[in-house]
């Protein structure tokens, strides 16, 4: 779906613009997005497989949660609002622990520059996985996955067949601000 979104220059900062989804896709306009990584308090982390139809990294794990931020959104009305979508999961501005935000440039084709800066977030899930309704259009599975066999498998992007290339650092911030919490 085509949408109105932010525009930010290569420093992460609003530009001021906005810009139709699709355009800022094909051109590199950097643009906001939301992540958030939900985990529970028995070390697990709730990881998604991205739709089939997806433009970008189809079929592959991914985070909990991630969306694009509206024109004038509120980054914690984004987050929520994608939390509900995609996952059907209500959840409160204070569910959520900013850990930072993640510039991002992936290249997919000629047509396809995704300039992104991920706003990430931590949120620990406090109701039974089983009560979690994925969205069809977005989504192919969800599954809990042992922190410790996740830090195993993205390390290093040890098993980069599997899961979304996301830097090894970004991977490694998850991964501590998770356990630090735990």
């Amino acid at each position: 779906m085509d949408e109105l979104i932010d525009s930010l220059d290569e420093q992460g900062k609003f530009t001021g613009k906005t810009i139709l989804k699709s355009i800022a896709h094909s051109q590199g306009v950097f643009h906001p997005t939301v992540h958030i990584w939900i985990y529970t308090e028995r070390g697990e982390i709730l990881i998604q497989q991205r739709g089939k139809f997806k433009d970008t990294h189809p079929l592959l794990w991914d985070v909990s949660v991630a969306g694009h931020i509206g024109a004038g959104e509120d980054i914690y009305k984004a987050a929520i609002r994608e939390v509900k979508e995609e996952i059907g999961l209500n959840i409160t501005k204070e569910d959520l622990i900013k850990i930072g935000v993640f510039k991002s440039s992936q290249r997919h084709g000629k047509n396809l520059i995704d300039n992104e800066f991920h706003y990430t977030f931590l949120c620990n899930l406090k109701v039974p996985f089983s009560t979690l309704k994925k969205q069809d259009s977005e989504i192919e599975a969800l599954t809990m996955i042992p922190l410790m066999k996740f830090t195993e498998e993205v390390w290093g992007l040890a098993n980069i067949a599997k899961y979304v290339p996301h830097s090894t650092e970004y991977y490694k911030t998850i991964i501590k601000s998770i356990k630090d919490r735990l």
